[in-house]
Order: structure tokens, then C-alpha cells, then sequence
């Protein structure tokens, strides 16, 4: 049975919103990594994943935020993690990812997190 996976992106100023709908898998997981591929090999390092429509992630869903955090930061940017779902954060919190990733409340705190010039532009 294939689970749907969305991703819907949009800027806010300098920063690139990835918002993440339905299942995280291994099934899903490739099409999320080409999606950051993409957007790093465009010069978008400033990353917010909107989680708020993500109902489940597996370690290979976590595994692609693992690959890309490091890249994302030695060119300047960040992936920052916004609107988790109770159930999905539990995961995220069970692995640790709160002490690797700035995770915030809202798409738009952990836009504010880059600082001013996400506002400009």
C-alpha cells in the first residue's frame, strides 16, 4: 500500500519553506532528498521544513534530514524543523533532534531564526 507524500514549496524573503504533507517513508524518503538536493544545488541553504502537515516519519524519512543538515550549514544556512505534529515530534525527541535541530512552534518562528535578512527580499 504507497502512502502519499507531498511537498509544496514557497519562499519568505531569503528563506525556502518546504512544507511536508502525509507519510515519510522509505517508499517516500528519495523523492524528499531530491527535493533538498534541489534546492541546495539552487543556492537555497536557508531551510524551514513545515512539518505541520507530515503524519508520520520513519528513519529513512529522518535519515534524509541527517544527510543534508551538515550541507545546509557549511554553506551558510540551516534546516530548521517547524510544526510538528504531537505523535510525529515524539520520534524526533526519541532520536535526539531537538538538541541537532532548531525546532520551533511556528513556519514563521523559525523563519524570524535567521535573522533579519529573511525578511527583506
Amino acid at each position: 500500500m504507497t502512502r502519499s507524500f507531498l511537498i509544496e514549496t514557497r519562499n519568505e524573503g531569503d528563506v525556502r519553506i518546504l512544507a511536508l504533507k502525509g507519510f515519510l517513508d522509505a517508499h517516500t524518503a528519495p523523492r524528499f532528498e531530491a527535493a533538498i538536493e534541489e534546492e541546495l544545488r539552487g543556492g537555497r541553504s536557508r531551510l524551514v521544513m513545515d512539518c505541520s502537515g507530515l503524519d508520520y516519519i520513519s528513519s529513512a524519512g529522518l535519515g534524509v534530514f541527517m544527510t543534508f543538515v551538515d550541507e545546509a550549514r557549511g554553506a551558510g544556512g540551516d534546516i530548521k524543523l517547524a510544526s510538528i505534529q504531537p505523535k510525529v515530534y515524539q520520534i524526533f525527541d526519541v532520536l535526539g533532534f531537538p538538541a541537532l535541530f532548531d525546532i520551533q512552534p511556528t513556519v514563521e518562528e523559525a523563519v524570524a531564526r535567521f535573522g533579519s535578512a529573511a525578511g527583506e527580499g
